[in-house]
């Protein structure tokens, strides 16, 4: 019987670290936390790996970021929102900035992006700008004018262009 005694209060001192002084009130706290985890990650933040050079170096190739499905529930997206646009479903999105608004005529001259004629500050651009050239585009009453950071690169391997506004699966974070 004194060999079961050791047993027993290690049992008990193991039980007593892991589930403390309460075991029911931390069962309701780790259910309150499977619970919350799972609505906040499977249907509020999306994980998402960023694949590709386009948002450099903004966003860096091969890191995870997350989308926050609710960013635009109570508001309208804006401009240099960084935003997930949905393209086959929710498992492949395309990760772009927002440069232009519904009901503004969009065009780039020489690099830069023109708003209504005017040229757009966009000091997330740091790279040296391709001189790509693109015809004035009005905007839809539920159209938005997307593209990358990264305007280093040949106009034609990049996409960009009008995006409506269901495609936007969200704001990207951070």
């Amino acid at each position: 019987m004194a060999a079961d005694k050791p047993s027993a209060e290690l049992q008990s001192w193991w039980m007593r670290i892991v589930f403390g002084r309460r075991p029911r009130r931390t069962l309701v706290r780790l259910i309150v936390l499977v619970v919350a985890s799972v609505v906040i990650f499977g249907f509020v933040l999306i994980p998402i790996r960023i694949d590709g050079i386009s948002m450099e170096p903004t966003y860096r190739d091969g890191r995870v970021n997350f989308v926050n499905r609710l960013a635009y529930a109570w508001s309208k997206p804006k401009r240099g929102d960084v935003v997930a646009i949905k393209t086959t479903g929710m498992s492949i999105m395309f990760m772009k900035r927002i440069v232009g608004l519904p009901g503004e005529t969009i065009s780039m001259e020489k690099g830069i992006v023109l708003v209504n004629g005017g040229p757009l500050v966009e000091p997330y651009v740091v790279v040296k700008r391709e001189p790509w050239n693109e015809p004035p585009v009005r905007l839809g009453p539920d159209e938005y004018l997307v593209i990358g950071d990264n305007r280093a690169t040949d106009r034609v391997s990049h996409y960009h262009g009008t995006v409506n506004g269901r495609k936007l699966a969200g704001k990207v974070l951070w």
